[in-house]
């Protein structure tokens, strides 16, 4: 009886199996990238908005803080987009004839929203709380990139799943003193740049990150130590900056405290992990964290 297959259908059939194997293979491959690509995540492109509003300008050229546009960022987990109000503070009396701001006056005349483009818009799904990380020692540049450097805003990082989760494995790498939350231009610490940080302790209603006082300057010199803490009676409780003698009595305080230099950023990173109680991946596990 003749052979119905040839003797190289046995080679055609393990080449075929191989090259679908290859094909499988890199189309898992293409939709890994893909999905990771800017086409998806959007990263570093720039969003069309009603006003092409430059944070470069304001932020680096103006000197205005984060906090007086995005009021809610350090009580609420939403930053909040500056209503026309804000806008117009300065704008009813400062280039307002420019054509560039016609919808923001528009705005402000018929008391309809300016209709913003999200930059970083996260799934519906996903819960993120700026205040949270605001007050452990995440500053804005570590999420949202050199903001004072975008003449238009845009995502500086890919906001996917993976990109938390590899800052929730090893916080310590992104941590900084409160103080430096909004300092754009911060860089970790190194042998020609140390930080100093004492612990004080915990107090009723405080949030455990303004427990910590970093510095700069050598705490050895009493007065520059005093000088350079000011900038942190912004994190302290209200008791601690009401009054010029109360905060002065803190500062004196502060100069009393036993600092320890750092010159790494895992070692500062460490330091305040610890001080600031935040949870280890591995504490993170446990079931209360979602079920409450």
């Amino acid at each position: 009886m003749p052979q119905i297959f040839d003797r190289s259908s046995n080679a055609l059939a393990r080449m075929a199996l191989v090259l679908t194997g290859l094909i499988v293979i890199a189309l898992g491959y293409t939709l890994d990238q893909l999905q990771r690509s800017p086409w998806v995540t959007r990263q570093g492109q720039r969003a069309d908005q009603p006003v092409p509003f430059s944070h470069k300008h304001h932020v680096q050229g103006l000197g205005l803080q984060c906090q007086y546009c995005h009021t809610t960022v350090e009580k609420s987990s939403y930053a909040g987009i500056p209503p026309t109000r804000t806008c117009m503070n300065c704008h009813a009396q400062i280039w307002t004839n420019a054509q560039l701001l016609e919808p923001v006056r528009n705005s402000w005349y018929t008391g309809q929203s300016i209709v913003w483009t999200k930059v970083h818009d996260l799934p519906d799904f996903v819960y993120f709380n700026h205040e949270i990380h605001v007050n452990k020692g995440i500053g804005c540049e570590t999420c949202h990139g050199r903001v004072d450097e975008m003449p238009l805003m845009y995502e500086e990082n890919t906001l996917q799943m993976e990109w938390c989760l590899n800052c929730h494995r090893n916080p310590a790498k992104n941590l900084r003193p409160t103080s430096e939350i909004y300092n754009m231009a911060w860089e970790e610490p190194a042998d020609d740049r140390p930080v100093w940080c004492a612990a004080v302790p915990d107090q009723p209603g405080v949030p455990t990150a303004q427990s910590v006082r970093c510095t700069t300057t050598d705490p050895e010199n009493n007065a520059a130590v005093q000088s350079s803490l000011k900038p942190l009676a912004l994190f302290r409780p209200a008791a601690l900056t009401a009054g010029s003698g109360a905060n002065a009595a803190a500062l004196s305080q502060d100069a009393g405290l036993s600092y320890a230099k750092f010159t790494s950023q895992d070692a500062l990173g460490h330091f305040l992990l610890v001080h600031y109680n935040i949870r280890t991946p591995k504490d993170l596990t446990s079931c209360e964290v979602c079920h409450r």
